[in-house]
C-alpha cells in the first residue's frame, strides 16, 4: 500500500489523457504530448520499461540510463520528421532495411509474410499471424543491437541483423503454425494430436519427425503438407544457427515452451477439479521457457541475473496479458487462471487468486529485485495501472467493476487502486501505441487493398461495354473483338477514368472517347508484340493471340486499324476549347510512334547484351508511354498545369519501369494459368530483361527504387488514394 501511495504522489499534476485520446487518434494523441511537452518523459518510460521487461536488464545503471537517453532522442527525432507518426508502410521499412543494406532479407521476408498470408485457410487470422510475426522479428532485432558492438564492422552488423530477422521470422512461425492451429477448429481431434506428436518428437530428438499424407482428411492435405515443410526449414535454421553448446538449452526451453502451451489446450472449463499446480505451472513454464528460446542463440554480454529477470518477466507478462484477454478467453472457454478463477473460486476458495499472484509478481520486482529504485517501481506501477485502465476502456465501467469485484485482493488495496486507475493519466506507453498503430495500419491496409479491387471491379464493368466491337461483316472488327475480349485486366483504360473523373471532374461524355482510345492504342501495341516476326507469343489474355486465331497479315491490318479508331474517338469529343482536341490527337499520335520505336528497340535488342541505361530506355518506350498516355490524355483536356503534366511524366516513367521488372520477374517465377500468356516466354527468345541483367534480387532493388520515386510524384497530382493503391498493386501483384 506504500507502494502505491508513493506513486499516486509522483502522479499528481496535469497531464495529457491518454485514455481519453488515445481512442480518438493515435496521431492526436503523440502531438497533445509534444505540446504539453510530455512526449520525452512518456517515451523514456516506455523506452525504458522495453529493456526492463524485454531485455532483462537493469535500468539504473549509469550506462543504460544514457543509452535510453539516446534512443529516446533518436525516436522523438524520427517522430518530429514524420508529424507524430509511425510508418509500418512497406515502402518506410524498405528504406529502413536499405539504409542498413539488408534488401535481401527484406525481399526474403516479404516472400515468406506473402506465403503465410496465401496458405493460412480460413478459421486462422492473417492480420493477427502477421503481427505475431512482425512483432518478434523486432524483439529478436531488439536484442540483437544491443549485443552489437559500436565497432563491429558494416558486414558483420549486416550478417548480425539479417540472421536476427530469420531467426525472429522463423520463431515466431510457432505462433500461426503451431498455438494458432492447434487452437482453431480446423484440424480434426486425432490431426491434432499427429501433430502435436510431431511438434514433440521433433524437440526431443532435435531431427525433424516426418508425417504421413495419410494422417490427414483430403482437405489438409496439402496445406499441413507446407506447414511441415515450413516448420522443418525453420526447425533446422533455428538449429544451426547457435553453437553446439547452447542447442540443447534450445531443444530444452523450447520442448517446456510446448508442453506448456499443450497442456494449457487440453484443458477445459467445464472441468472442476484442476489444482493450482495443474493451473499455473504450465503458465510459468511456457512464460519464461518463451523468452529464454530466444537467449540460446546468442552468447549475451549482460551479467548473470538477465536470465533470471527473464524468468520472473515471463510469468509478469503472461498474468498480465491473460487479464487483458479475459473476456476474449472466457467467451472460448479457454482455462487461464483469469477464466477458472471467475467460473470456480466460489466453489474452490483454495484457487490462488491470479490477480493476487499478479501484484504479488511486481512487489517481489519492487522490494526483492531492486529494492530502493524508485524508477523500477514506477514503471512497473505505470504499465500495470496502464494494463487496467485499458481493460475498463475495452469492458465498460460496469463490467470491469464486476470483474475487479471478483479479483478483490483486500477492500483497502482495491478501493486505493480504483482510484489510480480512474484518475490517473500520465501512464501510456509507446509499445502499446505501436502495437496499436500497427493492428490499425494491418486492417487499413487490407481495407485499401480491398478498396482497390473493388474500384478495378466496379470501374471495369462499367468500361467495359464500351470497349468491344462487334461486327457480322467486317472480319478487322471481328478480329479486333476478339483482340480486346478476354481475361484483360483493363489497367489503362481504368486509370484514364479514374484520373478524369476523381482528378478533374471531366463529364463521362468526354471520358469515354478517352478510355477507348486509350485501350485500342494498347490493344494494338499487344498484337503487334504477339506477332511471330516479334515474341510469337500464342497466348495473349487466356487464349489464342490473334495471328494464331487468324494469320499475321490480319493481325499487322487489326493492329493498324486499331491504332486509326483510337484517333477517330479523339476527334468525336466536343470540348469548348477545340485546341485541346488538337493537342490531345498530337499528344496521343506521338505517344504510338514513340511505342512503335519501343518496339523496333526490343527486336533490336533480342539476343544482344544490353547496358542498363538501354534496358530502361525500352521499358520507357514499351510500357510508360502507354502509362503515361493513360493519365496525361485526361489532363490535356482539363487544361492542367505544367507542374502537374511534368508529375504525370516522371510518375509514369518510374511506374513503368517498376511494372516492366516485374513482368521480368513474374516471367521467371510465376504462373502461366494466372499470368494469362506464357511464363517462361522471355528466357525461350532470349530476351534481355532486368532478371538476366541483374539477376532477381538486382532486379527487385531495381523496381524498389522505382516505385519510391513514382510514389514520391504522387504528391504533385491530385489526393486520389486509387493511384497511391495502385502502386503498391504494380509491385505486389502475382499476373
Amino acid at each position: 500500500m506504500e507502494d502505491l501511495q508513493q506513486y499516486y504522489h509522483a502522479k499528481k499534476g496535469k497531464w495529457v489523457d491518454a485514455e481519453k485520446w488515445g481512442q480518438q487518434s493515435n496521431h492526436f494523441f503523440l502531438t497533445q504530448l509534444a505540446k504539453a511537452g510530455q512526449l520525452d518523459s512518456y517515451l523514456f518510460r516506455s523506452v525504458s520499461y522495453i529493456y526492463f521487461r524485454d531485455l532483462g536488464r537493469n535500468i539504473t545503471s549509469p550506462a543504460l540510463q544514457k543509452r535510453i537517453t539516446d534512443i529516446t532522442k533518436d525516436i522523438k527525432q524520427y517522430l518530429n520528421s514524420n508529424q507524430q507518426q509511425v510508418s509500418f508502410d512497406m515502402a518506410e521499412l524498405y528504406r529502413i532495411a536499405e539504409k542498413e543494406s539488408l534488401e535481401p532479407v527484406f525481399f526474403w521476408l516479404i516472400d515468406k509474410l506473402k506465403w503465410i498470408s496465401a496458405m493460412l485457410p480460413e478459421g486462422l487470422d492473417k492480420k493477427e499471424a502477421k503481427r505475431k510475426l512482425i512483432k518478434i522479428i523486432a524483439g529478436v532485432i531488439i536484442h540483437e543491437i544491443e549485443e552489437l558492438k559500436e565497432q563491429a564492422s558494416p558486414s558483420v552488423r549486416r550478417e548480425r541483423l539479417d540472421q536476427a530477422v530469420r531467426i525472429g521470422y522463423y520463431y515466431g512461425l510457432t505462433y500461426p503454425l503451431i498455438d494458432d492451429l492447434l487452437d482453431a477448429d480446423l484440424l480434426t481431434e486425432h490431426e491434432k494430436r499427429v501433430f502435436a506428436s510431431f511438434i514433440r518428437q521433433t524437440l526431443l530428438t532435435g531431427k525433424v519427425s516426418s508425417i504421413k499424407q495419410t494422417d490427414w482428411q483430403e482437405a489438409n492435405q496439402s496445406f499441413m503438407a507446407a506447414v511441415h515443410q515450413e516448420l522443418a526449414e525453420a526447425f533446422t535454421y533455428l538449429k544451426e544457427n547457435q553453437s553446439i553448446e547452447r542447442q540443447q538449452d534450445f531443444l530444452e526451453n523450447a520442448y517446456l515452451f510446448f508442453e506448456g502451451q499443450e497442456q494449457d489446450r487440453q484443458k477445459r472449463l467445464d472441468q472442476a477439479d484442476y489444482t493450482n499446480e495443474q493451473l499455473y505451472l504450465p503458465v510459468i513454464l511456457k512464460s519464461a521457457s518463451s523468452r529464454l528460446i530466444v537467449r540460446s542463440f546468442r552468447s549475451f554480454s549482460e551479467d548473470d541475473r538477465v536470465e533470471e529477470n527473464m524468468f520472473h518477466y515471463g510469468i509478469y507478462n503472461q498474468l498480465a496479458d491473460d487479464l487483458a484477454d479475459l473476456t476474449e478467453d472466457l467467451a472460448n472457454h479457454n482455462v487461464t487462471p483469469y477464466t477458472y478463477f471467475v467460473t470456480y473460486h466460489p466453489q474452490q476458495p483454495e484457487l490462488i487468486n491470479p490477480f493476487a499472484m499478479y501484484w504479488s509478481v511486481i512487489y517481489y520486482f519492487i522490494h526483492t529485485m531492486y529494492p530502493e529504485k524508485a524508477e523500477i517501481r514506477e514503471i512497473i506501477l505505470d504499465r500495470a495501472v496502464n494494463g487496467l485502465k485499458r481493460l475498463r476502456v475495452r469492458l465498460g465501467k460496469e463490467r470491469y467493476q464486476s470483474f475487479m469485484q471478483q479479483f478483490s485482493i483486500d477492500e483497502k488495496f482495491d478501493q486505493t487502486l480504483e482510484k489510480f486507475v480512474k484518475r490517473t493519466k500520465n501512464v501510456a506507453f509507446f509499445d502499446k501505441w505501436m502495437r496499436d498503430q500497427m493492428l490499425e495500419t494491418l486492417g487499413q491496409n487490407e481495407q485499401s487493398k480491398q478498396q482497390f479491387l473493388a474500384k478495378m471491379q466496379t470501374t471495369k464493368v462499367h468500361i467495359e461495354g464500351y470497349l468491344s466491337i462487334e461486327s457480322m461483316e467486317n472480319t478487322l472488327e471481328q478480329a479486333a473483338g476478339y483482340s480486346l475480349a478476354g481475361s484483360a485486366k483493363r489497367l489503362r483504360p481504368i486509370m484514364t477514368w479514374i484520373m478524369a473523373k476523381e482528378g478533374f471532374g471531366l463529364s463521362e461524355q468526354m471520358i469515354l472517347p478517352l478510355v477507348k482510345s486509350v485501350e485500342y492504342m494498347h490493344t494494338a501495341s499487344l498484337i503487334f508484340d504477339d506477332l511471330p516476326s516479334q515474341d510469337n507469343a500464342l497466348i495473349r489474355r487466356g487464349k489464342q493471340t490473334l495471328h494464331a486465331k487468324y494469320n499475321p497479315a490480319v493481325a499487322e491490318l487489326t493492329g493498324l486499324w486499331m491504332t486509326q479508331k483510337a484517333v477517330e474517338e479523339q476527334a468525336l469529343i466536343k470540348h469548348q476549347n477545340p485546341s485541346l482536341v488538337l493537342e490531345l490527337i498530337a499528344y496521343s499520335t506521338r505517344i504510338t510512334q514513340e511505342m512503335c520505336k519501343g518496339q523496333w528497340m526490343d527486336l533490336e535488342a533480342k539476343a544482344k547484351q544490353l547496358s542498363l541505361e538501354e534496358l530502361r530506355k525500352l521499358s520507357v518506350y514499351k510500357t510508360s508511354l502507354g502509362f503515361e498516355a493513360s493519365l496525361m490524355m485526361p489532363l490535356i483536356l482539363a487544361g492542367a498545369s505544367a507542374d502537374k503534366k511534368q508529375a504525370i511524366k516522371r510518375l509514369a516513367y518510374h511506374a513503368g519501369i517498376a511494372f516492366q521488372i516485374k513482368d521480368d520477374l513474374l516471367d521467371l517465377e510465376g504462373d502461366t494459368e494466372q499470368l494469362g500468356k506464357p511464363a517462361g516466354l522471355d528466357q525461350h527468345n532470349q530476351s534481355a530483361t532486368f532478371v538476366t541483367m541483374l539477376g532477381v534480387e538486382g532486379a527487385r532493388r531495381e523496381m524498389w527504387q522505382d516505385y519510391l520515386v513514382a510514389r514520391d510524384c504522387l504528391a504533385f497530382l491530385p489526393p486520389i488514394p486509387f493511384f497511391r493503391q495502385l502502386l503498391d498493386y504494380l509491385l505486389f501483384r502475382d499476373h
